[in-house]
């Protein structure tokens, strides 16, 4: 048995952001627990840059702006352990977990922040028809083995899904020599940041179909190729008649992110269900008191300068829980109407004068776009903007000048 004022599960940009801010603000036991063998998360195969414009003012490569954070830790007391799988966390913050240094362990800790990250979704959520070959691959698994292992999974590549990971392989895999044939992507808009689609696929003549999909998977042993088709704009079902037959030995899938809360279910935390992640405060602590969650297990982020904003939150306030110095307030919940499809955090501890950010997206693309936030009737804040897409996460800062009751965060076409 360990103990730990504050233990951090998970040891990407958003474990190592929590557990530095855990440090700054007076946390003295501070573990970090990681199941890789390095630090970093999957800032370790994303080598090419665009990273840290926000955070640092520079434009980093995903090993530099980890490294900028490891370098941080070696000028603070904070414990770290890899190659350490957390199997469970009980509600009175018992954490059990196996390590290959330590064994079998359990840390009692006084605060938790959940930084586990997310999951790509597979070919099994999709239920594409077709066989099994070998060809069909994550974005994210290709990532790893071209810029980690030295390997090309394969030389004639179609992506399916626009997310930005999948637009990153995209230009990857052309500059490694393959040839990419398209870009199928389900929605009439893309899933991923503009400058991806300019940089990525518009700079390298890679074509993108929107209102497309796969249909099916050819090969017996080795991938073939597949068969695309148009999909009606409102019910997303393939149009009969329009499939198309598309020879590649590669399939790359970018169909979205899951985050992993498996640990936050076991715990009872409570999830939203749009989000995939749990219900937070401003300050990130979930429905369980004392455990604080924060980048892709909360929510996903476009950019990681925005997970390392939010993860300094979490941390500094997991510090403060351990010390008995929790927010007080009375809480006041934050809803999602109109064309926002989810907003983070979901309730907040507020009082009078107070600025409050929050984060959202809308679930369709809307050009000229206007956001509202109301409250009891009330408009506390309106914006003008030229376009709001689902593939790009948005924030606004709102003061409250006098009490409130419920605030609600509406966007709409004008």
């Amino acid at each position: 048995m360990k103990s730990a004022e504050v233990a951090v599960i998970g040891g990407g940009p958003a474990g190592l952001a929590a557990a530095l801010a855990a440090y700054e603000a007076g946390a003295k036991e501070i573990l970090i627990l990681e199941r890789d063998a390095k630090l970093g998360g999957i800032l370790q195969q994303c080598i090419h840059n665009g990273f840290g414009l926000h955070y640092f003012k520079q434009e980093l490569t995903g090993p530099e702006y980890a490294a900028r954070f490891e370098e941080r830790l070696l000028g603070a007391s904070i414990e770290v352990l890899t190659e350490t799988m957390v199997l469970e966390l009980s509600k009175d913050l018992t954490v059990t977990a196996v390590s290959a240094k330590e064994g079998y362990l359990q840390i009692q800790a006084k605060a938790v922040v959940l930084a586990m990250g997310c999951r790509e979704r597979s070919r099994g959520a999709l239920l594409i028809p077709g066989t099994r070959p070998a060809g069909v691959y994550t974005a994210g698994l290709a990532q790893r083995l071209v810029n980690m292992e030295g390997l090309l999974p394969g030389k004639e590549v179609v992506i399916l899904g626009s997310g930005d990971i999948g637009l990153i392989m995209a230009r990857r895999m052309s500059w490694e020599g393959a040839k990419v044939k398209m870009v199928c992507e389900l929605m009439p808009y893309s899933s991923g940041l503009s400058r991806n689609i300019v940089q990525c696929l518009q700079d390298n003549e890679i074509p993108l179909h929107f209102n497309t999909t796969v249909v099916e998977i050819h090969g017996k042993e080795r991938l073939e190729g597949v068969t695309i088709a148009r999909v009606d704009e409102k019910t997303k079902k393939p149009i009969v008649g329009s499939e198309k037959f598309v020879p590649c030995d590669t399939l790359l899938l970018s169909v979205g992110l899951i985050p992993e809360n498996e640990l936050s279910l076991q715990a009872g935390i409570e999830i939203d269900p749009v989000t995939g992640g749990a219900r937070v405060s401003q300050e990130r602590q979930t429905s369980l008191p004392g455990v604080f969650a924060c980048g892709n297990v909360l929510h996903v982020h476009d950019l990681v300068d925005n997970v390392s904003e939010e993860a300094e939150i979490a941390g500094a306030a997991a510090a403060r829980f351990a010390k008995g110095q929790g927010k007080q307030g009375r809480e006041i919940p934050v809803r999602a109407a109109g064309g926002v499809r989810y907003v983070v955090p979901q309730r907040v501890f507020a009082r009078e004068g107070e600025e409050l950010t929050f984060y959202f997206r809308v679930g369709a693309a809307y050009r000229p776009a206007k956001l509202s936030v109301l409250s009891g009737g009330k408009q506390l804040l309106s914006r003008q903007k030229a376009i709001m897409t689902p593939g790009e996460m948005e924030s606004v800062r709102v003061k409250l000048s006098k009490p409130v009751d419920e605030i609600i965060l509406i966007v709409e076409n004008t």
